[in-house]
């Protein structure tokens, strides 16, 4: 499944997105030079803590960059429509197309994307089927980035010994204090809004609903299969291999799942 790029020209979200990699720049810029380097030097810290940090800060943009360019499952405008499975497709009252239960149609992007989750504007995107998987794990790298970030800004002031060699003429050591105050404003913003949104992400998947169908009251209960939380999770990620799931590097490979298996909009 070769990698389709989808670009959404949409100002409002290129500014939400501008907002969040300004964010991660900043703090990949700042804290490794004003923490985690000086205390290396003087061997307050491990070499693996520098290394860490930045892996963990490339799956952030790995994952932010792929999700906001993926295609989240935008239908074709012509789709080919399995003599099985015809009854389980309806016709879009907004765009006129067939279309699979369970799709949405997008006002924002202007066409209907396959078991939409909802629109996004701070990755400029839907989240769809196709793109679902990177989301979840920007959400996750987005919280073990801001983590890692508090602590080390707490560390820095009240656990590693005082810094003996600090060389005043540089920007970052001038204006440490108001650098990691808004490092650590930033951390707890993100932490606090990422960790809210990636458990209702998590409890969607659970359930095996969307946002979209939880807002609409259309999943009843009744009429929903209950699927093990191993196979939901599988079928947005693309693979059983539960490793692979946090591996934002690969490209998805959808398990051939029937439409009709779950409760359908």
């Amino acid at each position: 499944m070769g990698l389709q790029i989808h670009f959404v020209v949409d100002p409002q979200g290129w500014c939400c997105m501008g907002m969040i990699i300004f964010v991660w720049l900043y703090n990949t810029l700042f804290i490794p030079q004003i923490i985690l380097f000086p205390h290396y030097e003087e061997g307050h810290t491990s070499a693996a803590a520098i290394l860490c940090y930045y892996l963990v800060s490339l799956f952030c943009v790995v994952s932010l960059l792929r999700a906001s360019i993926a295609d989240p499952g935008k239908l074709p405008e012509r789709p080919k429509i399995p003599l099985t499975e015809q009854e389980f497709w309806e016709l879009c009252n907004k765009c006129n197309m067939m279309r699979p239960k369970r799709s949405h149609h997008c006002s924002r992007c202007g066409h209907c994307v396959r078991r939409m989750d909802h629109h996004c504007p701070w990755i400029n995107n839907c989240v769809g089927e196709d793109n679902h998987w990177l989301f979840l794990q920007l959400c996750f790298y987005t919280q073990l980035l801001s983590s890692y970030t508090l602590i080390l800004d707490f560390c820095h002031y009240y656990y590693f010994l005082p810094l003996k060699k600090v060389n005043w003429d540089l920007f970052v050591f001038r204006h440490e204090l108001a650098l990691l105050r808004i490092s650590t404003f930033m951390g707890i913003i993100m932490l606090g809004g990422i960790s809210g949104l990636f458990y209702t992400q998590l409890m969607g998947i659970f359930t095996d609903t969307t946002s979209i169908e939880k807002m609409s009251n259309c999943c009843e209960e009744i009429s929903r299969p209950r699927k093990p939380w191993q196979q939901t999770f599988s079928e947005v990620f693309g693979t059983r291999w539960k490793i692979l799931w946090f591996i934002p590097f690969r490209q998805r490979q959808p398990l051939r799942i029937p439409y009709h298996f779950a409760n359908h909009v």
